[in-house]
């Protein structure tokens, strides 16, 4: 007897709209002399931590933040420099220089993690082409400014496209870099239980927390090519391995 279990579906993302079809991407108009001035930022403690310092910056209608706790070095070491510059009161100025753009601001902290200021960006010309030719192009400089926030790289953009779960879009690939969907990601998921071909698929898989052990575990207990939405939907209502496996003995049964 087959256990049976009703997937449930998800609407996570929305994305930007592509090229049309059957025209080739065009590069940004994002030239060495362009930049984006009019950004403020801000330092707060989180929740009154000192040590769990957060950085927003605001550009217009969008904003973005970060953690800049005490392993940002390790997983950011170009925020380093942010966190070192906000350690004690008085004029701040930090530079952060990532692969898509340089940001560059000043302002005043109050207090040790507590100041604001303001920032300009210059995206980087050669970032943006790069990702043009993998039909990845920045819509703007602001959509680069996000890449600069999440980490998201050509080499992200790679990864996911070797493992075919190609990004629609620039901005399907700042969605992975935020939730850490990364070429690796896709490579620990994929196992017999689960067929996964679909930017949008590893990005829900990503969000309900499923993982190689987890997956691995399905196919452990019999299951075989399930969609992701199967595999979403049984890890959202609590269904692991084990517990396939020990309602199989108990009905006597097997999956397929």
């Amino acid at each position: 007897m087959k256990i049976i279990i009703a997937a449930s579906s998800l609407a996570l993302l929305s994305t930007l709209a592509g090229a049309a079809p059957g025209q080739p991407p065009s590069a940004p108009n994002l030239g060495d002399a362009g930049d984006i001035r009019d950004i403020r930022w801000e330092v707060t403690p989180a929740g009154g931590n000192k040590g769990q310092p957060r950085l927003e910056l605001r550009h217009k209608s969008s904003n973005s933040d970060m953690s800049l706790d005490a392993g940002l070095g390790a997983r950011r070491p170009e925020f380093a420099m942010v966190r070192d510059a906000l350690g004690a009161a008085g004029p701040v100025r930090f530079t952060v220089r990532h692969a898509s753009g340089t940001l560059d601001c000043s302002g005043e902290a109050t207090r040790t993690f507590e100041g604001k200021g303001r920032c300009s960006f210059v995206p980087d010309a050669g970032f943006a082409r790069a990702l043009t030719e993998r039909g990845l192009a920045p819509e703007s400089e602001a959509e680069q400014l996000s890449m600069l926030m999440v980490d998201a790289t050509v080499a992200l953009a790679d990864g996911l496209i070797d493992e075919g779960v190609r990004p629609d879009d620039a901005g399907d690939l700042i969605a992975a870099a935020a939730l850490g969907v990364t070429g690796e990601y896709v490579r620990d998921i994929k196992s017999e239980a689960i067929a996964l071909t679909d930017f949008d698929d590893a990005i829900a898989c990503k969000a309900l927390g499923v993982d190689g052990a987890y997956v691995r575990g399905l196919a452990a207990a019999g299951y075989r090519k399930l969609s992701a939405d199967d595999v979403v939907g049984m890890k959202a209502m609590g269904v692991t391995g084990e517990y396939a496996q020990a309602m199989n003995r108990a009905v006597g049964g097997n999956v397929n």
